[in-house]
């Protein structure tokens, strides 16, 4: 059986929770709070990061752009980075937005600020500055997604691909705080609408964090 270290709201592990399930592959969770620095995690991967995929040979995979491109290849249907080299440019292109643009500018400032920070017990509360930056940033990206949404069936073209896994893990993290203005940015949220509506993302919706319920509209298909 694989094992998949990872937490709840980091959306890196949540993008290859999503893909295995794509690929309908079976695999166990374990929830790993890298701030404990478990010497028997560190030994799994130095970087002390999350996700980490264990194989059932004992191979370990980490950082999730290997282990979804490498699941990618051994279990090539359903195809996740595109049939053609321009549709895979465009996958890598839109991961690498949310995964590095979208991330810095948005998830940190607010999932980090808001809810990781709590997980890790750190005193002191929020940094209001990076809130305000977070709740700035988002509007502008939403209108990105939204521009792609209009014209393209899915982020990258006419199929599901690792680009609106990635967009939809990141928003859904933040979807659990609360903080997605869906209702000014209708074009994204029919496409999230959709990739919710999908078996292998449900899963995420039954998320629930200790002490820290999402909110009403989190789980509801039709939102």
């Amino acid at each position: 059986m694989r094992t998949l270290y990872h937490h709840w709201v980091c959306p890196f592990s949540r993008k290859v929770r999503i893909v295995l399930a794509e690929k309908k592959l079976a695999f166990e969770m374990v929830v790993e709070k890298v701030w404990e620095q478990r010497p028997e995690f560190l030994a799994l991967n130095p970087a002390n990061d999350v996700p980490v995929l264990v194989e059932p040979n004992g191979a370990v995979l980490a950082d999730s752009t290997a282990i979804c491109e490498y699941l990618d290849e051994i279990q090539p249907d359903p195809p996740l980075l595109g049939s053609d080299p321009l549709v895979r440019a465009e996958v890598r292109r839109l991961v690498g937005w949310f995964e590095v643009k979208f991330n810095r500018e948005v998830t940190i400032n607010l999932v980090g600020e808001k809810l990781v920070k709590r997980q890790m017990g750190i005193p002191g509360g929020p940094d209001s500055r990076m809130i305000r930056a977070g709740y700035a940033a988002i509007r502008l990206h939403m209108d990105y997604l939204g521009w792609l949404t209009e014209r393209r069936r899915w982020l990258a073209g006419d199929a599901f691909s690792m680009a609106d896994i990635a967009a939809a893990s990141h928003l859904s993290a933040l979807d659990y705080i609360g903080d997605v203005p869906w209702e000014s940015f209708p074009a994204a949220k029919d496409w999230y609408a959709r990739v919710k509506s999908r078996p292998s993302f449900r899963p995420l919706l039954s998320d629930h964090l200790p002490g820290i319920p999402p909110p009403k509209h989190y789980a509801y298909l039709d939102f």
